[in-house]
């Protein structure tokens, strides 16, 4: 019998256009001196939440974190850390984490960090698409086949994305620090060398001092 090209076609656009939806996302916000800023995500049960920070510019770098579950229980602390990564087995509920920087009354920070959901399966039956499989025995690879080598695709290709931002963020954050150590240089290279002409036209003065003759001629 002649099988319907069609129907594997659809399915594999259908198993695309779900992928499309990705769970990890990136943020880059300026915390100002002496203030606190907390973001709420919610999370299903026996699912997983990771999270990555960076401070990018501002002050010595640092910056106080933690991560609240939905019963407000403090899972994570972080000191004066410049970055840091956790993964959280969620349940039901909004988790809370919060960027502190209350302890600097002066420097802003630049805070970028990255949220990574795993397991957060949506409502839909994932075995929908099953029902559109029929009279498939014939073909060479089976359709298993081809969502089990989209999943491995679509998991390493989000794991690249992930690597990148986090080179970027850390690109970021040299560069910005560089440019810091750039502008102490010129500053106090330029107040060396007004010194180094001060101190020069005082020695000038002093050497012309010396050989100066004060005494009055009389004719």
């Amino acid at each position: 019998r002649v099988l319907n090209p069609i129907v594997p076609f659809r399915l594999l656009f259908s198993a695309l256009a779900g992928f499309s939806q990705s769970l990890d996302s990136d943020f880059t916000f300026t915390l100002p001196a002496g203030r606190k800023e907390c973001f709420y995500q919610t999370m299903k049960k026996d699912a997983s939440l990771e999270i990555e920070y960076q401070v990018l510019d501002g002050g010595g770098l640092d910056v106080d974190f933690y991560i609240s579950s939905p019963s407000g229980q403090i899972l994570y602390t972080d000191h004066h850390k410049s970055d840091g990564m956790h993964t959280v087995e969620t349940e039901d509920g909004d988790y809370m984490f919060c960027f502190d920087n209350t302890f600097s009354s002066v420097s802003e920070k630049l805070v970028f960090f990255e949220l990574i959901l795993d397991n957060m399966d949506t409502d839909e039956e994932p075995d929908d698409w099953k029902e559109y499989v029929h009279g498939t025995d014939m073909l060479d690879m089976k359709l298993e086949d081809i969502m089990d080598t989209i999943n491995s695709v679509k998991s390493r290709l989000g794991k690249s994305v992930q690597i990148q931002t986090v080179l970027r963020a850390f690109e970021a954050r040299d560069r910005n620090l560089q440019e810091s150590n750039f502008d102490r240089v010129n500053f106090w290279s330029v107040v060396n060398l007004m010194v180094m002409m001060l101190v020069s036209g005082v020695q000038v003065y002093l050497v012309r001092s010396l050989f100066e003759d004060k005494r009055k001629i009389r004719m």
